[in-house]
């Protein structure tokens, strides 16, 4: 392959959304797993815990949609956070519910600054009017793909 296709695949790349969002993803994905070393979770399993913690309890369902994750990740995701004592969890009938456990509401300060932390790994990168702009635009994509 000579040097001018290499090129012209490189362009091709810079311009495809598929390819620069992924590669966003992986370095914000550092970013947070930097972030939240401090709680011994994974970015994934610190919001779930955040999110029991916050609400006093949720349903299993509803984790699900709020973080934008396949049933069965979120599954897995629980099961962890069960075994190190952090979630407690119930049925009633087709529908499960999260419990907060003192060791899990003991990680809600860390969570927090672990979340300023991420949020301060990337906070002057864009400006807040591009933040707001590109949250709506990353919304508009997921909320059309979502749909089909």
């Amino acid at each position: 392959m000579n040097r001018e296709s290499t090129k012209e695949q490189a362009c091709k790349l810079d311009s495809c959304l598929f390819f620069s969002t992924t590669k966003l993803a992986r370095a914000f994905g550092k970013i947070a797993d930097e972030a939240f070393l401090k709680t011994g979770l994974s970015p994934s399993h610190a919001l779930l815990l955040y999110l029991v913690n916050l609400n006093g309890g949720i349903q299993q369902k509803e984790i699900g949609e709020t973080l934008h994750l396949t049933p069965s990740t979120v599954t897995r995701l629980i099961e962890k956070l069960k075994r190190k004592n952090l979630v407690s969890k119930k049925s009633e009938g087709k529908n499960v519910y999260l419990g907060p456990t003192p060791e899990g509401l003991a990680l809600q300060d860390v969570i927090m600054k672990s979340w300023n932390q991420l949020h301060n790994g990337y906070k002057d990168i864009l400006t807040e009017e591009e933040t707001v702009r590109f949250i709506e635009i990353s919304g508009k994509l997921l909320e059309k793909l979502d749909g089909k």
